[in-house]
């Protein structure tokens, strides 16, 4: 038999990988629309467009309700617009306002608040600006594991955090659409839940 005419079937298979079947990683948002998420206020500003989730408008958090975080990864790729505020919740309560929850900083050039992409906000920040340009694809990555919090943005670890407190043991996953002055993109949305 032709060699060259298993390759295809080969590849298209390996694209029909199960969750389970690659790490446990869970893809979360389907490319075309926002099935699984609801907006705790402004549903308006998030639209689902060519395989990103693109943000804009006054204050607003997407939540991921299909499934809480308890031991969990978060990861996804970002991209900020010239002085975009954004963030990617993790163990957040539902509702309106600002969650109650972890917030894994989203800022590269919003000049109001110190606190740049790769924060654990207000618990542990990066001052650091990591990505140098707006308007460009990066990826940040949280590892929740007990009171264990690490976030990666581009695979570099920025934190290593224990949380004697344990602050937030348990909720949803949730973007942010911080201000009417914020544009943010998300795409390759995922989650694994950890044993």
């Amino acid at each position: 038999m032709n060699q060259s005419v298993l390759l295809p079937a080969a590849v298209f298979l390996a694209a029909m990988v199960s969750p389970a079947q690659d790490g446990g990683w869970i893809r979360i948002f389907d490319g075309k629309t926002l099935d699984g998420w609801k907006a705790s206020e402004h549903p308006e500003n998030w639209k689902a467009v060519d395989g990103v989730i693109d943000a804009s408008g006054p204050r607003s958090h997407l939540f991921y309700m299909r499934r809480e975080c308890v031991d969990c990864e978060f990861k996804a790729d970002v991209k900020l617009a010239k002085g975009a505020n954004s963030g990617m919740y993790f163990r957040a309560e539902f509702g309106p306002g600002w969650p109650k929850g972890y917030e894994a900083q989203l800022n590269n050039s919003y000049e109001k608040d110190p606190r740049k992409t790769g924060s654990l906000y207000g618990i542990k920040d990066v001052t650091e600006r990591l990505i140098p340009e707006d308007d460009v694809w990066f990826t940040q990555h949280i590892i929740a594991r007990g009171n264990h919090i690490i976030i990666k943005v581009n695979g570099k670890t920025v934190v290593d955090y224990v949380d004697e407190k344990n602050t937030y043991p348990r909720g949803y996953l949730a973007l942010q659409q911080h201000d009417p002055g914020s544009r943010v993109q998300f795409r390759n949305l995922m989650m694994r839940v950890l044993k």
